[in-house]
């Protein structure tokens, strides 16, 4: 296909996205639905207007993914305004550690059992399937730094955590399959992998975020010096906390969360005994340069500038990557036997995982039960995949997991993008009456 043509196709998909919006919510569909059936229209079971192998384009394919996820991270980080000492967190760290190692645990036992897959990559499938997705799960995330609703909250705070918290279970995997060093008796896996990696990537994205927030917001403040670029230094922060990590051999994607929380906790620091309703309103309204310097609102300001560009490039990022999963669903890539695997995922291994690692006091009936549905598998599974067929799996089991991954993925767009709109507005509606 010529360049004017590829031209002509992303310029109205983009116009299509742009105007489509209110219609949509008036539908049983999201936007994630309408660019999985684009990408399966313009692909090989469609149109043919291009086509892309996953096993030979694992490369191109990751570092999309990377971008994507990266981004997400940073924009989840910045959204969680909640300090860390807060109870809130307890429901999505129990969630991202205790549950996602149960989920692969799972979903091991039933890759050996079921689909009869050799341990090593039934751990790896695991991995690859047990984060929940940051990029695809944006109605069932926080709205803004504002919104502290336990449910969304919970959601939120998983995804940004459980993106990183997956890696040692990925590296797990390869090693059992000969591919990874691992050490005697798994040694090496738990000290580098495990504890090096996690520990690591949160204290270099922390250190990072923090030191540069301080460092804009006191040339803005003194000097007023380094104002506007905001985009610049959204994605100079991501690429240096994120290059960070990898050349210190830790966890990037943990890296890039912390440093946005960093940024939320420094504007926190300044403005706790503002409402943050009337924060994010005074750090909006006025004229950019001079709310950028103000002694007070200069925290605030580049926090919700940075949280503002990264929606929108998280939701280019969105568009582009659900297009090639939509493409990449081929009868080849599409293994019909197997199709029973995508439903024990979500209503077995799912709620199992969170009921087991997620018990107690700390959250209601209803909004445990809707966490237990919502485990939204998306873009960081095409991240990890994609990073272990780079590795060197064998043809076979990278075929096998590719499959199983990409139908996990677009049931998830589908099933979790239809009822998650009826879903919470039952959950709110409920909320509404019981507070009323």
């Amino acid at each position: 296909m010529n360049t004017e043509v590829w031209y002509l196709i992303i310029g109205l998909l983009l116009v299509g996205v742009a105007v489509s919006g209110t219609m949509l919510k008036r539908l049983p569909l999201t936007p994630t639905m309408v660019y999985l059936g684009l990408g399966a229209a313009l692909g090989p079971v469609g149109l043919g207007l291009f086509e892309i192998d996953p096993l030979r384009r694992a490369t191109l394919l990751e570092h999309a993914a990377e971008i994507a996820v990266i981004v997400s991270l940073f924009t989840t980080g910045l959204k969680l305004r909640v300090p860390l000492r807060d109870k809130l967190w307890w429901i999505p760290a129990r969630l991202a550690f205790v549950s996602m190692t149960i989920t692969v645990g799972l979903v091991a036992l039933v890759g050996v059992y079921g689909l009869g897959l050799p341990w090593g990559a039934a751990v790896l499938l695991g991995a690859v399937l047990a984060p929940t997705d940051p990029v695809l799960a944006s109605d069932v995330q926080l709205e803004s730094a504002a919104d502290t609703d336990r449910l969304r909250f919970s959601i939120t705070g998983e995804a940004g955590l459980n993106d990183g918290t997956a890696f040692p279970f990925v590296m797990l995997g390869l090693g059992l399959m000969g591919l990874h060093e691992i050490g005697e008796w798994g040694w090496r896996w738990l000290a580098v992998d495990v504890v090096w990696a996690i520990a690591g990537g949160l204290a270099i994205g922390a250190a990072g975020g923090f030191a540069v927030g301080k460092l804009v917001v006191y040339l803005r403040r003194e000097h007023k010096e380094s104002i506007g670029a905001d985009e610049f230094l959204a994605l100079g922060l991501i690429a240096f906390v994120y290059g960070a990590a990898l050349l210190t051999h830790t966890y990037g994607f943990l890296a890039v969360f912390a440093a946005g929380l960093a940024l939320r906790s420094l504007e926190r620091r300044h403005t706790a005994d503002t409402p943050v309703e009337e924060m994010i309103e005074t750090v909006t309204t006025g004229k950019k340069h001079e709310v950028a310097a103000d002694p007070q609102k200069a925290p605030a300001h580049m926090a919700e500038a940075l949280l503002g560009f990264n929606e929108q490039m998280e939701r280019v990022l969105e568009v582009g990557l659900v297009l090639l999963v939509g493409a990449m669903l081929t009868p080849q890539f599409v293994a019909w036997r197997d199709l029973w695997f995508v439903p024990v995922l979500f209503l077995v291994v799912r709620p199992m995982a969170v009921l087991l690692g997620a018990p107690g006091r700390h959250i209601g009936k209803v909004q445990r039960g809707l966490i237990c549905w919502f485990g939204i598998r998306g873009i960081g599974s095409i991240y990890y995949l994609m990073y272990a067929v780079g590795h060197g799996l064998p043809p076979e089991i990278a075929a096998r997991l590719v499959s199983l991954t990409l139908c996990v993925i677009a049931a998830s767009v589908v099933v979790h993008g239809i009822s998650a709109a009826p879903l919470m507005k039952w959950y709110h509606a409920r909320r509404r009456v019981k507070a009323g």
